[in-house]
């Protein structure tokens, strides 16, 4: 980074101590813009990254609620709106123990430039609460959603932020919130939220749409290298709706996916993953990977191993941020790994993301390679506003082809500025001048 640059970093760093995850997030897309300043030295003046790296708004609230019997809880509820120069904010909400306003302002200031390069009008925000929701019952959850909703409605809206799923948020509790924003607006305002059942609004492709777009994105980066996913041996962190769909999908291209994980553990199996087998583990019975091996002889199960010390050619991080380290990179290395696609928000760290770079393989950053989710989510407000519902091919046929059009993007952009075959750079500087202009225009605000 110039002297500038760095400036900003340290500015950011000293006006949101102890929040690392949102640091990284910023040192990352910072290191990347020195070249874009130069060569545009309009769109490092009137405070403009530093205007990008402060969020337009961050509401924080508390949520009570009431369990089976009948003891009281309150958790604590986020929504950062980060930057609505493009358009509505828009990301999903976590429901998670972890989640703190650190971690959702990282994920905000990463969905900002993930939703400039869908090339559609939407911008950025996070949102979500310190809630735990496996192990709470049907009734538990849809009080606590409800609760949620009756703060949060204030803030949202189909022309103001649009929230939708994210880890521990799927279709149940989206349609939780959106019974609650309906029943005290008295509006049957679609667009409101993304990821609904297509029963009530929502789009077909949306639960598939994150693993899918990877899927695709990785198709595309081999491509580009002359290679394919006939028959490559792939690894996916994580079991949950972006990992199932990328298995689904990368089996239907041609890979071989042999392992995948959860936060107990791992499975391998040797002759390719079982994916029904898996759905039905997963998101019917809720259950633990170790299901599966229990239920196929000849497969390994491993509790609390290290998923990344399997060899394979195709790496795909789909469970949580800083999941991959350096160490984790180096491994994955020196047993041959051709390519790394993010289909977490980050979930390598900075120091691994400069090790896999420095071994040139195929790196796709989450927020190009994982923006398929956001993709279809604005098909969906599409859909809502025309009160339309596409089919499923058609909505398929759109996401793959906005998929392509990214990684073109991101691969042009690296090289026009020096950088090329990182992906990460393109993406970062792409993502960028799209909001850096839309700023400028929208004037000092």
């Amino acid at each position: 980074m110039n002297e500038q640059l760095e400036h900003i970093y340290d500015t950011v760093k000293k006006r949101n101590a102890g929040e690392d995850e949102f640091h990284q997030a910023v040192r990352e897309v910072l290191e990347s813009l020195a070249k874009v300043l130069q060569k545009h030295p309009e769109l490092g003046r009137n405070k403009l990254v530093e205007r990008l790296c402060e969020p337009e708004r961050q509401i924080m609230f508390r949520v009570p609620w009431q369990d089976d019997r009948g003891e009281v809880h309150v958790n604590r509820g986020f929504r950062v709106e980060f930057n609505s120069a493009l358009g509505p904010y828009k990301g999903g909400l976590r429901f998670r123990p972890s989640v703190n306003l650190g971690i959702i302002k990282f994920l905000g200031f990463e969905q900002v430039f993930k939703n400039a390069l869908t090339g559609l009008l939407i911008g950025g925000g996070k949102g979500g609460a310190d809630f735990e929701p496996k192990g709470r019952s049907h009734d538990e959850i849809m009080r606590f959603c409800q609760s949620f909703m009756t703060e949060l409605y204030r803030h949202v809206g189909e022309y103001t932020d649009v929230p939708a799923g994210d880890i521990g948020v799927g279709e149940r509790e989206i349609g939780f919130m959106f019974g609650q924003y309906k029943r005290i607006t008295n509006r049957y305002e679609s667009g409101v939220l993304t990821g609904k059942g297509a029963c009530f609004g929502g789009s077909l492709v949306r639960p598939e749409a994150t693993g899918f777009g990877v899927a695709f994105f990785t198709q595309e980066m081999l491509k580009a290298r002359g290679e394919s996913l006939d028959g490559k041996r792939t690894v996916v962190s994580g079991s949950g709706n972006v990992a199932l769909h990328a298995i689904e999908k990368l089996q239907a291209l041609g890979a071989k996916v042999v392992a995948c994980s959860d936060s107990k553990g791992y499975v391998l199996d040797e002759q390719g993953l079982d994916l029904e087998l898996l759905k039905q583990i997963k998101l019917v019975e809720r259950g633990r990977v170790e299901r599966y091996a229990s239920k196929n002889k000849g497969v390994k199960y491993v509790e609390g191993g290290n998923i990344w010390k399997l060899p394979c050619a195709v790496a795909i991080p789909a469970a949580t941020q800083n999941e991959l380290t350096d160490e984790d990179a180096r491994e994955l290395l020196n047993n041959g790994c051709e390519a790394v696609v993010e289909g977490a928000n980050m979930p390598t760290t900075a120091k691994g993301v400069r090790t896999l770079l420095d071994a040139k393989i195929a790196y796709g950053p989450g927020k190009a390679a994982n923006a398929g989710g956001v993709v279809v989510s604005a098909f969906e407000m599409q859909q809502n506003a025309a009160r339309e519902a596409w089919s499923f091919e058609q909505v398929q046929t759109r996401l793959a082809q906005t998929m392509v059009r990214i990684h073109s993007e991101v691969r042009q952009t690296a090289e026009e500025f020096g950088a090329a075959g990182n992906y990460a750079v393109g993406a970062n500087i792409a993502g960028f001048l799209r909001v850096a202009r839309a700023m400028m225009a929208l004037g000092l605000v």
